[in-house]
């Protein structure tokens, strides 16, 4: 038989526990973006630390702490409160900050969850002892929550970078809505989550289908409330200015959140020249024959200067190679700054360096090459030491099929120019044939 009055209990009960919901998430709200606001006076890492500190709460009330909803679904306010709120506090330092504020407690989540079940199964091993009777460690439970740990802080990884991507994606179809951006790309996220958590809950603790519908729905309705709290503080407490009006690109913002960026300058960095941080001989020699070849596939100009300090033994020999050290970053300086930006510029060897213009034909080759040694002329003057250059130049398609013939032509020029007196261009076919059989200090690398 109906019981109305057991069942209006149990409605009122029932709303009652959605009053206190809603007021924990606003606590929750109103202390973190307190804490982010006042991150110019205190720093970020208090708002960071704080976001970490609940993660253990918020794993332990997910698994078993349950609520009763009007709509006869179990919420947990792990979930709901403090998982939703954390990908959504992670979204608002994104949004105010940058990709690389945000990944750092992303992945500082990640790495201190793993360490946490690494100590504990290291505990393990320990002879332990009992001093206070009754009280013994619960590694069962830890197990458990471990493995829940883990796994949810998995998903908020993966969840953290999905939803920036998503917010940023969501500009084109919704504009500067910030608000309808944020409840958008939670609400698409913690749907995905709450399939991926659900399936851990049943794997670890045998939840109930019941579990999972609850949980959606009240994740959906956490989404819909932190999305108009988080957009009511961007918009009263920081709308001076900054990163609202960006657009980047999500290729960018994936780089940085996944610090593939740093990975893209350690390879830029591999293969460049100590010294003058220039590229360096082993990039010539990997780089150069493909440059070669597509620019003859293409038929497009492809013009190879080399580059020689005249009298550089004696440089080092008079003056120290401290001085040489220092002629030879000037030098390098000078090059970097007086051809284009598109050129590729290498240190080939002592005093030696190699230019790759690409789409530069040959009488233009010759005037960039008189433009830096009338530069590195100058350095004369301003070094008090005197510094010329000579060099040689050689164009293909016309002169060459591969960047070892290309190299031999500028190098014959090159020699020609020292031949001739030094500090000068040479490019002409005359050069060819002008270097000895023996002796000569510019040997020709095989470069195939």
């Amino acid at each position: 038989m109906w019981d109305k009055g057991r069942w209006d209990r149990g409605r009122r009960l029932a709303i009652s526990s959605l009053i206190l919901l809603l007021a924990e998430a606003a606590l929750y709200f109103g202390v973190m973006a307190t804490l982010f606001r006042l991150r110019r006076q205190f720093g970020l890492g208090v708002f960071v630390c704080a976001l970490g500190s609940l993660h253990f709460l918020e794993t332990y009330l997910a698994a078993i702490f349950y609520i009763q909803a009007p709509f006869g679904t179990a919420l947990s306010p792990g979930s709901i409160v403090l998982f939703s709120g954390k990908l959504v506090m992670l979204l608002l330092l994104y949004i105010r900050e940058d990709a690389e504020a945000v990944r750092q407690p992303i992945y500082g989540l990640l790495f201190g969850n793993f360490l946490i079940v690494a100590l504990v199964m290291v505990m393990r091993q320990h002879n332990m002892v009992t001093p206070v009777p009754g009280q013994f460690p619960d590694f069962p439970f830890l197990d458990q929550m471990g493995g829940l740990m883990i796994w949810g802080t998995v998903l908020l990884f993966v969840d953290s970078i999905l939803l920036i991507l998503l917010y940023e994606r969501s500009a084109a179809w919704l504009g500067r809505n910030v608000t309808a951006r944020i409840w958008l790309s939670a609400s698409a996220v913690l749907t995905l989550d709450q399939v991926g958590f659900y399936l851990a809950l049943y794997t670890f603790v045998g939840s109930p289908i019941e579990v999972f519908y609850g949980g959606w729905i009240g994740k959906m309705v956490a989404a819909a409330i932190f999305a108009l709290f988080t957009g009511a503080y961007l918009r009263w407490f920081e709308s001076e200015g900054g990163k609202l009006e960006l657009r980047p690109r999500l290729a960018d913002v994936f780089d940085a959140l996944t610090y593939r960026e740093r990975y893209q300058a350690l390879l830029e960095q591999t293969g460049r020249d100590g010294l003058t941080g220039l590229y360096d001989r082993g990039r010539l020699e990997r780089q150069g024959p493909l440059r070669v070849a597509d620019a003859l596939a293409a038929g497009r100009s492809l013009s190879l200067i080399l580059v020689d300090i005249d009298g550089f033994k004696d440089i080092n020999d008079r003056h120290g190679h401290a001085a040489g050290d220092q002629i030879l970053r000037l030098v390098g300086t000078k090059l970097s700054d007086t051809m284009r930006s598109t050129d590729s510029i290498y240190r080939y060897g002592g005093d030696e360096f190699v230019v790759l213009s690409e789409g530069l034909a040959h009488d233009a080759a010759l005037a960039a090459a008189e433009r830096v040694r009338r530069a590195v002329e100058t350095l004369s003057a301003e070094e008090r030491i005197p510094v010329t250059i000579s060099i040689g130049i050689a164009t293909c398609p016309g002169e060459a099929t591969s960047l070892s013939e290309l190299f031999a032509s500028a190098d014959a020029r090159l020699y020609a120019a020292k031949s001739a007196g030094r500090n000068r261009v040479v490019g002409g076919p005359e050069a060819r044939g002008a270097r000895p059989s023996t002796g000569n200090p510019h040997s020709v690398p095989d470069l195939v």
